[in-house]
This record gives C-alpha cells, structure tokens and sequence, in this order.
C-alpha cells in the first residue's frame, strides 16, 4: 500500500544562470517543479513509498516530468493528454535590491481539465495519506470541483488528508482563495499554512499560537501547521502546542523550501514519530533544500539526521 498520494501541477522551471536577466540571457536551467511532486520527492527520499496522481501532455516535455520523478523513485500516475500542454514557469534571481521574479506560463495546462472519473482514484483510498495544496484549485474552475471531490474520497475512504494553503497572489485573489479554501477545510485532517497567508488570505490574526487555535476551533484538524519563516514553525495538536526553530543554512535556492519541509514532516510523522520529532524533521530537511538548486529537495535521510543531531535549534513543547 502507498504511504503518500499526493496530486497536483508540475511545471518545467527556466531560470537564466548566475542571477542573469532573462531578456538578455542566451541559455536557461531547467528543473522539474510542482509543490505536490515536490512534496512527493522529498518523502521518497526519505523513506516513505510516494506516488504522485496528475494529468500531462503526452509530449517531451511531459514526459520530462515524470523521467525527473522516477530519478528519485516516485511513481507518476499520470492521465496522458493527447494535444494537450505543459505548463512552465520562468524565475529570475536576483540580489537585493532586485529580489525573485516569477513569471507563470501554465495557462490551459493539460492538468487543468483533470477530473475524478479519469484519475485513479483508488491510488487515494487506499493510501495512508493524501496531499494537495491552494495552488491546484487555483488552476482552473474544474480543478475546484477535482480538488474537492478527491479530498471528500480521501476522507470517505479513511486516507489522511494533507492541505498546504500555499497561496499564490499571481493566480487568485484572497477573498476568492478563501471563498473556495475555507470550503474544502471540512475534509482536511492536517492543514499547513504560513502565517503570513493565515493573516491576507484567512483573515486571522494574532500570533501562531493564536492562528492555530482559532483555526482549530472552527475547523477541527487533527493537526494545525503554522510556518513563520525565519521564526520557524508551530504545531498544535490536540491541545498541545509544539515550535521549532530554523537550522541555519546558505541560501542556493530557497524555491521549494517549504514543500521540503511538509516531505520532511510526513516522512516522519506518517513513519509514527510524535508531531515534535517530525517538525524538527521537516526543519531540518528544509534547510538542506535551502543549499540545493531546483524546487525539488535532493537529500538523504543521514543527512537530514545529521542536521538535527548537530543543529543548535530545538524545539519546544509545553
């Protein structure tokens, strides 16, 4: 039985070398990246068996997508659309005071015709646990409803459902994500969100701690995520509340951090380590990401476990 499901976009990223502009760049990197494959990975990589559910061209570059993925041993289980498109993404680094630029070329992706009928549905039921993110309703108006109806399968058929906010403000509005997000939250046992999203897009405030709570009691999640950035993370579960501090690490590319860390957490906790073990998993596997080129976290569990031996950041429960 698969340990993870997860379904969701994934792109090709083209990003100019050495912080090169890309109107004057001759040459491109090109990597594999979606959030949900990326969380696949990363679990793979880390010990759980993982499979990731979507639709694709049936093209080079679709099959570009899923050659990246099998590399590091997850299986795609993939609807091949014939004519169809895949969706790329265009990032330009920069220093300060130029910063990231992100410029989405996904429109009318394959994926975003994807439904249920068509997608193998039993891969989800019969999985330990699920996982999609915000950005794949985003995608398109039937997204909305796959999205939707896959997470209410999951939850009928007893598979723990993963829901990582993820907002994107270049693909939708905040009072439209939280029109349709806070619609899917009845079916989400582990919600993932950053603090920053929880405040423009939830409308919460206050602290984590705060967010967490007032999440909870209105959406009773088994467990109630909150990233914070440099500050790290919070975990409530039950009544428990749990943080965890950064590993400090160089930034390579910090592209895919996140999504490093919610593979690094289910790695552990779905492996039946307590919430505490698991989110200083997942910060530790986050900040190897930091150091690694692409959206995709290419580590190895001794490496993630070295981290946490040696790292200076723990966490604390109370």
């Amino acid at each position: 039985m698969t340990d993870l499901v997860t379904f969701g976009e994934s792109m090709l990223r083209l990003s100019p070398p050495d912080h090169e502009r890309l109107e004057t760049v001759d040459e491109l990197d090109v990597h594999v990246a979606g959030a949900e494959s990326n969380v696949a990975v990363a679990a793979q990589r880390l010990g759980l068996d993982a499979t990731w559910v979507s639709k694709l061209p049936d093209s080079p570059l679709g099959r570009r997508v899923t050659t990246a993925l099998s590399t590091h041993g997850v299986e795609a289980d993939v609807v091949w659309d014939s004519g169809g498109r895949q969706g790329t993404y265009y990032v330009e680094f920069g220093g300060k005071p130029r910063g990231a630029n992100v410029i989405y070329d996904r429109a009318d992706a394959s994926v975003t015709t994807a439904t249920p009928d068509e997608l193998n549905t039993a891969r989800i039921a019969e999985a330990d646990a699920f996982h999609t993110t915000g950005i794949t309703p985003a995608l398109s108006e039937t997204l909305r409803s796959t999205t939707e109806s896959l997470l209410e399968h999951a939850r009928d058929n007893d598979t723990t459902t993963v829901f990582d906010l993820n907002y994107r403000s270049k693909l939708w509005s905040p009072e439209t994500a939280r029109e349709t997000l806070e619609t899917l939250f009845p079916s989400v046992d582990v919600l993932v969100v950053a603090q920053r999203d929880a405040e423009t897009v939830l409308d919460r405030d206050g602290d984590a701690e705060a967010i967490a709570r007032g999440l909870d009691e209105a959406f009773d999640f088994e467990v109630t995520l909150v990233t914070r950035g440099g500050e790290g993370s919070l975990a409530l579960a039950g009544d428990m509340v749990f943080e965890q501090g950064v590993f400090e690490a160089d930034e390579t590319d910090t592209v895919g951090t996140g999504d490093a860390f919610v593979g690094g957490f289910l790695a552990r906790w779905l492996d039946g380590f307590p919430v505490p073990d698991a989110l200083e998993y997942g910060a530790a596997t986050a900040s190897l990401k930091r150091t690694v080129p692409g959206d995709i976290a290419v580590v190895t569990p001794s490496e993630v476990e070295r981290v946490v031996e040696e790292g200076e950041q723990g966490g604390i429960s109370r």
